[in-house]
């Protein structure tokens, strides 16, 4: 094999990356699903997920793309948490095309809070989180999501360890975490 020839087979097995426009790019991709508007198993999952972590989790930057389903998923859980006794310290949202995410990258991390919560589509988010991750004090296991982000690409585009850490709530009550580059899923509680 020639020298070149390697290089081209190792960019193949490469997970795409967001084009320009915020697109995967790639030969076998197909557009990401837009987010879909949160259930309330996913809600409260979500909370709970925000509940358990001792010490208790009290202050909260909410951050989610522009799209409708996030911002609405967004807006009901800072209500619901607010509800609850917590603090919003800010509510963030970013489009998903910018020819830079400094700005809401400094705006996630503006305030330093107990937990991030992301209601997000993922060509926008991943590019958030790759400028999160190496531009700021942002840690992605302090950090909760909503179930658009349960999808294999989103660990594997951002890079190696980016998004070690972060967990989130499925629609369908259930919750997963990323590490080592990959999702695990957890089956939700069922009453019985």
């Amino acid at each position: 094999m020639r020298p070149h020839d390697r290089h081209a087979r190792a960019d193949a097995t490469r997970p795409p990356l967001p084009g320009p426009a915020g697109r995967l790019a790639g030969p076998a991709d197909r557009e990401p699903p837009r987010p879909t508007p949160h259930t309330a198993a996913e809600l409260a999952a979500l909370t709970g997920l925000l509940t358990a972590p001792r010490p208790p989790i009290a202050s909260v930057v909410v951050g989610h793309s522009r799209d409708a389903a996030s911002a609405e998923s967004a807006a009901v859980f800072a209500a619901e948490w607010e509800a609850r006794g917590g603090t919003v310290l800010a509510v963030v949202d970013w489009p998903e095309t910018a020819a830079s995410w400094l700005r809401a990258a400094r705006r996630m991390t503006a305030q330093t809070p107990d937990a991030w919560v992301i209601a997000a589509a993922v060509p926008g988010f991943v590019r958030l989180a790759q400028r999160l991750r190496h531009g700021t004090a942002w840690e992605p296991s302090r950090t909760y999501a909503f179930g658009s982000l349960c999808d294999p690409r989103v660990p594997a585009l951002t890079g190696p360890g980016v998004l070690d850490g972060l967990r989130g709530a499925s629609a369908d009550g259930g919750w997963w975490e990323v590490g080592d580059g990959r999702i695990t899923r957890f089956p939700g509680r069922t009453s019985e």
